[in-house]
C-alpha cells in the first residue's frame, strides 16, 4: 500500500534586484513577521538618514497595504559601490519587491507619483576616460605664447 503524501502550499518567495552606480542589491521578500534586514543586519542599526531612505517605500505603502506589511520579511543583500549607492540600490529593490509581491497597482502609482526613482533605476554611469588624456571630458588647455 502506498503512503499518502500531504501537499503543503509552497511558500511564496520573490527576489528582485536594484542597481545604483556600481552597487547591486537583491531583495528577497516572503511571508513572515515584518522583519527587514540589510546584509543580515536590521535596518534599525543604520544611521538616522540612511534608515529614513531605506524606510521610504514602507512609509508610502503603510496607507495602501495596512496590515499586510506586518506579514512580510524582507532580506536585502547588497554589494559593490559606496555606502550611499548601496542604500539607494536597496531602496529601489525593496520598492520593486513590494510591488511584485503584492501586485497592487495603487502602490505602484503612489511610488511613481512620489519619486520615480523608487521603481525606475538611474541609468547614469561614470563616463569612460578618453585615450591620450587622463580625464573623461575637459581637455588640457593650450597656450601658444
Amino acid at each position: 500500500m502506498k503512503k499518502q503524501e500531504i501537499k503543503q502550499p509552497k511558500e511564496r518567495i520573490i527576489t528582485i534586484s536594484g542597481k545604483r552606480k556600481m552597487a547591486i542589491a537583491k531583495a528577497t521578500i516572503k511571508n513572515g513577521t515584518g522583519r527587514i534586514r540589510l546584509n543580515k543586519k536590521p535596518i534599525d542599526t543604520f544611521s538616522f538618514l540612511r534608515r529614513l531612505t531605506l524606510s521610504e517605500p514602507f512609509r508610502l505603502a503603510e496607507d495602501i497595504l495596512k496590515e499586510q506589511l506586518k506579514t512580510m520579511d524582507i532580506d536585502v543583500k547588497v554589494s559593490g559601490g559606496g555606502i550611499e549607492s548601496q542604500i539607494e540600490a536597496s531602496r529601489l529593490a525593496i520598492a520593486r519587491a513590494l510591488v511584485a509581491f503584492t501586485k497592487n497597482l495603487d502602490l505602484k502609482k503612489s511610488y511613481l507619483n512620489y519619486d520615480r526613482s523608487l521603481l525606475v533605476a538611474d541609468v547614469r554611469r561614470k563616463e569612460m576616460r578618453k585615450p591620450g588624456d587622463s580625464r573623461a571630458r575637459a581637455k588640457r588647455q593650450k597656450s601658444y605664447r
